[in-house]
């Protein structure tokens, strides 16, 4: 796959801590989009689709929750959050709000970039542990983001992708289309079942060994889809 680093988005108010961050993700090989603000946050959240989110709890035009619980309403991105607030109360409602961790200000560069690559493992980890996934002749290994078919390598592009982690996080289990959409496109899609159609239409087409009779990718009509791996 071409150019499938983890995106993660950064929601920090005070410019020298985003581009602290922005350095140190960047020389990791993530691509980092970055604001100051609950709504602009948000709308980057739903725009750039980032495989993980570090958001800061006292921003100017609101709270940190406010941005984790509209995520979480239709995204199983994971939220780390980075505050000052060290009381247990704090941490605990941000973790209720959604949120998957909590660093405290100050903190360790190495111990965030030790977070954030655990909570990237997880996120795209298919029920029942594994990493890679085996469909007949193709292996798609989540971890390295790798693809091939018959031992050459398969181009999915970033939408195939996240359509295909979305489906591995629950393996044989039926997603319904409103959950994908929402987890792929966005919330202003949920109605959009027609790009559902379409691209799982191109990933049968890459991954199946005969599309028309799917054994793979399944679909369950009228309410979503579900993926079966050997």
């Amino acid at each position: 796959m071409t150019d499938t680093r983890a995106t993660i988005l950064v929601v920090e108010d005070e410019p020298e801590i985003r581009r602290f961050l922005r350095s140190a993700l960047g020389a990791e090989g993530y691509k980092v989009v970055e604001t100051g603000t609950v709504k602009r946050g948000v709308i980057d959240a739903a725009s750039h689709k980032p495989d993980l989110a570090i958001v800061d709890l006292g921003l100017p035009d609101g709270e940190g929750l406010e941005l984790i619980r509209k995520v979480r309403a239709w995204s199983p991105m994971p939220l780390i959050v980075l505050s000052a607030r060290a009381g247990e109360a704090g941490k605990i409602a941000a973790l209720d709000a959604g949120a998957n961790d909590y660093v405290i200000k100050p903190f360790g560069i190495g111990e965030l970039l030790a977070r954030v690559r655990s909570a990237l493992r997880s996120v795209v980890r298919p029920a029942g542990g594994g990493h890679v996934l085996k469909l007949g002749g193709t292996t798609i290994d989540l971890d390295a983001r790798t693809a091939t078919r018959d031992g050459a390598p398969l181009h999915l592009t970033p939408i195939e992708y996240r359509l295909l982690t979305s489906l591995a996080r629950n393996t044989g289990t039926v997603i319904t289309q409103g959950q994908l959409l929402r987890e792929v496109w966005g919330p202003a899609h949920e109605s959009d079942t027609h790009y559902l159609r379409i691209y799982a239409k191109q990933l049968r087409d890459k991954l199946e060994p005969d599309p028309l009779q799917p054994r793979y990718l399944i679909t369950e009509t009228g309410v979503g889809y579900r993926l079966v791996c050997d």
